[in-house]
C-alpha cells in the first residue's frame, strides 16, 4: 500500500527508498512551487526544532534557510547585512523579553 508524503525532502532521500526495494514517485519541484515548498518546510523543520530542541534540527532550519537564500539570489554576506541592519533598527533576542500584553 503506498504512503503519501507530498513534500520536499533531500536530494538524495529516494536512494535509501529504493535501497528498500521500494520505488519513490518523485517531480523536481521549481519556480514557485519551489519557493513555495521551501516556505512549508521552514515551518516543518521549526516545529521539529521546537519539539525536539535537538541541535539537528536546529541544523535543519539552517540548511532549508540556505536554500531559500539561494531561490532569493541572496548571498550569505547580503543574508547577513539584512539580518545586522534589522537588529540595529529593531534589535535582537538576546535578553528574553517577552511580551504579555499591551494595555491602554
Amino acid at each position: 500500500m503506498p504512503r503519501e508524503y507530498d513534500k520536499l525532502v533531500r536530494d538524495r532521500t529516494p536512494e535509501p527508498v529504493e535501497d528498500d526495494g521500494e520505488r519513490p514517485v518523485v517531480h523536481t519541484a521549481d519556480g514557485s512551487e519551489y519557493s513555495r515548498r521551501l516556505a512549508e518546510k521552514l515551518v516543518g523543520e521549526a516545529t521539529e526544532f521546537r519539539e525536539s530542541g535537538a541541535p539537528e534540527e536546529l541544523a535543519d532550519v539552517l540548511e532549508v534557510v540556505h536554500a531559500l537564500r539561494g531561490v532569493l539570489e541572496l548571498s550569505e554576506s547580503d543574508l547577513q547585512r539584512l539580518r545586522a541592519q534589522t537588529a540595529e533598527r529593531r534589535s535582537r533576542f538576546e535578553r528574553g523579553v517577552a511580551l504579555e500584553r499591551v494595555e491602554e
